[in-house]
């Protein structure tokens, strides 16, 4: 017979102890809990079969809402729009939610005095022949409406996409006290591109929609997906700015291009689309568009002392689909991709702010001094062999034809090669000392233009809104046709981009 030692025996009574309290909070558990509760019962589907429309679960209200002041046309005059909020579009996002409702509550109208509201039976109204001031009108857009002396923030995503891929983008937008034209800025169509961003940035918080005629609207970052990923093109690694205006059945570019065509720059009245160079190039900060409108000729003479290069743009840029459109537009180009370059930057800041007071929306201005060449023609120089590329010219200097632009040397031969300019004119983008291929376009030379190749300017104004607007209509109802180049990408499902596609013919790194 064994003896148990009294530990042995502690441990044997602690546990029976513990065993008999578990045993008793699980009864009080199961006492308290109602045993009629109705439990609800599993709904017996196919799962290989897709969910009909009263299968989806219901959305709320405040979403339904949203979709379908979306889905709706944002021009329709009649149909009700929730009004956008009134923000301080300089203050960040966090202390903006911290600011008291009652500040954005309307205030009751001041009744005036009963003498003053009794009107004398001999009194006539008083006649003038001056007619009455034009009102500034709300601005509706995104299934939203502006109103005047309104600084807002409002989101446009992609209408077609699979739900929670796409982020919203945000699109800025200040709509004036005073009537007037509506000017877009958007940059980063291609998401390696900084210095438009913050070139958008710093123009929108700094307007003052009590001070301002017309609107502005401001997409910093278009090509949310390729700025994401530091990358020029969407996920699918097509252009996004060569698939404008876009095709509701087409590429998921294409999509993407239709609906921010449809959705944002069909209600603007004049557009600036910011680019730098691509594939570590960099430009003179300087306009294209095409000098035979008169109305882009107007535009350009906005920017001040900005260099001018007469280009139509590629087709499906956004600028040419806009131009086709009837809406005045010009790609302002800066500095190089994936860098923030001040002067870029300042220097494309200050060209918009000269062109909103060319347009009248502002008043304050400054002289700037003299205007610019204007280059009709331009040419790129191109390395003849591969190495590396050393530069002995700088951005914005002139050139005469036989001038060494700059040098490819073998890094295992040690061989160098020449790049002597074939032109007299300016240097107006250039590679950055970099490896490059042969036939690697380096250098983009500005031939200056007669002044007769150039149209005469005319006015930028919010009267043809309605008629880009009906311009537009034909072109959505309209299937674009690809390019056979897109057609085979789509065939096999790629659709990779090279330097050829990402260029115009001539080897320009446009837009």
């Amino acid at each position: 017979m064994f003896l148990r030692s009294p530990l042995s025996r502690s441990r044997r009574t602690l546990s029976i102890a513990i065993l008999l309290a578990s045993t008793q909070a699980l009864a009080m558990n199961e006492a308290e809990e109602p045993q009629d509760k109705p439990i609800p019962q599993a709904e017996n589907v196919q799962l290989d079969q897709p969910l009909t429309e009263e299968q989806k679960p219901a959305a709320p209200a405040e979403t339904e809402k949203q979709t379908q002041d979306k889905s709706a046309p944002a021009g329709t005059e009649g149909d009700p729009l929730p009004q956008a909020e009134n923000l301080q579009l300089d203050q960040p996002i966090e202390e903006l939610e911290e600011l008291p409702a009652a500040a954005s509550e309307p205030q009751p109208a001041e009744t005036a005095p009963a003498d003053a509201q009794q009107t004398p039976a001999d009194s006539k109204p008083r006649q003038t022949d001056a007619p009455a001031p034009e009102q500034a009108k709300p601005l509706r857009l995104l299934g939203a409406e502006v109103p005047p002396a309104t600084a807002t923030r409002l989101a446009w995503s992609p209408s077609q996409h699979f739900e929670g891929v796409y982020s919203s983008t945000a699109v800025l937008v200040v709509n004036g006290a005073n009537p007037g034209p509506t000017l877009c800025l958007t940059a980063a169509v291609h998401g390696d591109e900084l210095n438009g961003i913050e070139t958008v940035r710093r123009v929108m918080y700094n307007l003052d929609a009590n001070n301002l005629s017309g609107a502005v609207i401001g997409v910093p970052i278009v090509n949310l997906q390729g700025f994401h990923r530091g990358s020029r093109y969407l996920t699918d690694r097509r252009d996004l700015n060569r698939h404008f205006p876009g095709d509701p059945r087409g590429s998921s570019a294409s999509r993407i291009a239709h609906s921010f065509f449809h959705e944002v720059i069909s209600h603007c009245n004049a557009v600036v689309d910011l680019h730098t160079g691509s594939f570590y190039r960099t430009n003179l900060p300087q306009l294209r568009g095409d000098l035979s409108n008169p109305k882009i000729v107007k535009m350009t003479k906005g920017f001040g002392s900005t260099v001018v290069l007469h280009s139509e743009g590629a087709k499906g840029t956004l600028r040419r689909a806009a131009v086709e459109a009837g809406i005045p537009t010009v790609t302002l180009e800066a500095g190089a991709p994936m860098v923030l370059d001040e002067l870029s930057v300042s220097h494309s800041v200050k060209g918009i702010r000269t062109l909103l007071n060319q347009l009248g929306m502002v008043t304050k201005f400054r002289l700037w001094g003299e205007p610019e060449p204007v280059y009709y023609n331009s040419t790129w120089q191109r390395a003849t062999t591969g190495g590396i590329i050393f530069s002995d010219v700088k951005l914005g200097q002139f050139v005469r034809k036989g001038d060494l632009l700059g040098t490819v040397t073998n890094p295992i031969t040690n061989v160098r090669t020449e790049i002597r300019s074939q032109h007299n004119g300016r240097i107006l983008g250039m590679a950055m000392d970099q490896v490059v291929q042969p036939g690697f376009a380096a250098y983009h030379i500005g031939i200056q233009a007669p002044q007769e190749q150039i149209s005469p300017p005319e006015e930028v104004t919010a009267e043809g809104e309605q008629a880009a607007q009906e311009t537009a209509a034909p072109a959505a109802e309209a299937k674009p046709v690809e390019s056979e180049a897109h057609a085979d990408e789509a065939a096999d499902g790629t659709a990779e981009m090279t330097e050829s596609q990402s260029t115009d013919n001539d080897g320009r790194d446009e837009d």
